[in-house]
């Protein structure tokens, strides 16, 4: 456990003073536990999400990092994306059977800000309203299928 916390409070730190673009620890959602962040996202310039403004929750287990931590989009306004289900569970193979202990909040934070910046099409996945109804409420419980790569 100790170990999971020390790392966590490195990455913690990282976010706090060199952010990625458009990202904003919520530094309330830290105040009582270092195992559950939310992370404040606004759409980058020149993207269909321009201006928007998203919340990501991360929730990390005492076997961080080498169990990736349960990432979604949380709020009033989970953003309208092919691989994000209505819900907020993403669809991103790094957040499941991708995951390395080498990754961290920060390179997470990038692959999404990446998924949506480079998003043609403003669009749910084709099965969300199945997926919504029938999923955990854990999104790594998901066996994902990863058969597009094009957004």
């Amino acid at each position: 456990m100790a170990s999971m916390q020390k790392r966590l409070q490195k990455e913690l730190l990282a976010l706090q003073n060199d952010p990625p673009p458009g990202m904003t620890l919520n530094e309330k959602s830290v105040q009582n536990t270092i195992t559950q962040w939310t992370v404040d996202m606004e759409g980058a310039s020149g993207t269909l999400y321009e201006g928007e403004k998203f919340q990501l929750l991360f929730k990390f287990s005492s076997r961080y990092p080498f169990d990736s931590p349960q990432v979604m989009f949380t709020g009033e306004n989970i953003p309208v994306h092919p691989h994000i289900y209505s819900n907020g569970h993403i669809c991103l193979s790094i957040l499941t059977e991708d995951w390395s202990p080498a990754l961290s909040v920060q390179s997470v934070c990038l692959s999404i800000i990446s998924m949506l910046s480079s998003c043609k099409e403003k669009r749910r996945p084709p099965d969300n309203s199945f997926y919504v109804r029938t999923c955990n409420k854990n999104p790594k419980k998901t066996k994902w299928w990863y058969h597009d790569d094009t957004c």
